[in-house]
């Protein structure tokens, strides 16, 4: 189910659906369908633990190991994927690890911080299938759940305290997507991708 959830626009292999399937133009009936089922498997996978995938860069070190104790005490499983250290290390490097696993369905999502997060930002979205977002409060961080079901929760080490932090974590993982016409757009989103893929190979 974890791939279903994390890869939208994809088929699920679950449903022994090829994998090339997902490009092929689906009917009004296919497409209500897949949002129908994709909502039901997000109660799910929201009602259930969670793989979450964290990463910084230097900037972002001490704050990567007081979130993956966060999330921890929330109940999900924390992976760290780096740095070991706080010594200089390039941004793109970490960023693409985690992206690359909510991609790919290892883990439900995934918690990246830098010293601003937008850098962090910009590399993980550059993988299908990844809505990352730069929050800065508890707001951006309930809506870029609830409207744009993102998957990878980018933060500034520099400018949010550890208190706003817990709070836009723990808000972050328990809001669940609200659907209805955020899908429809989303959709749109994920044909965007395939239409770049396309493209690139003519």
């Amino acid at each position: 189910m974890t791939g279903f959830r994390s890869r939208l626009g994809n088929w699920p292999s679950e449903l022994g659906i090829e994998e090339h399937q997902h490009r092929v133009a689906m009917r009004p009936l296919d497409v209500e369908c897949w949002r129908a089922v994709k909502l039901f498997l997000d109660d799910l996978t929201e009602s259930r633990d969670m793989k979450i995938a964290v990463a910084s860069d230097h900037r972002g070190f001490s704050v990567k190991s007081k979130i993956l104790n966060m999330v921890a005490a929330m109940g999900h499983q924390g992976l760290d994927f780096g740095p070991e250290s706080g010594e200089m290390v390039d941004y793109p490097d970490f960023a693409s690890k985690v992206a690359r696993a909510v991609s790919h369905a290892d883990v439900e999502r995934g918690i990246l911080i830098c010293g601003s997060g937008m850098g962090m930002c910009i590399v993980a979205n550059k993988f299908d299938g990844v809505r990352a977002a730069p929050c800065h409060d508890d707001l951006t961080a309930e809506m870029s759940r609830l409207h744009n079901d993102s998957n990878v929760l980018c933060l500034s080490a520099d400018l949010l305290g550890e208190r706003l932090v817990h709070r836009m974590v723990e808000i972050w993982l328990a809001t669940q997507f609200e659907g209805g016409r955020h899908m429809r757009r989303l959709e749109k989103i994920a044909e965007i991708e395939i239409e770049n893929h396309r493209a690139a190979k003519e």
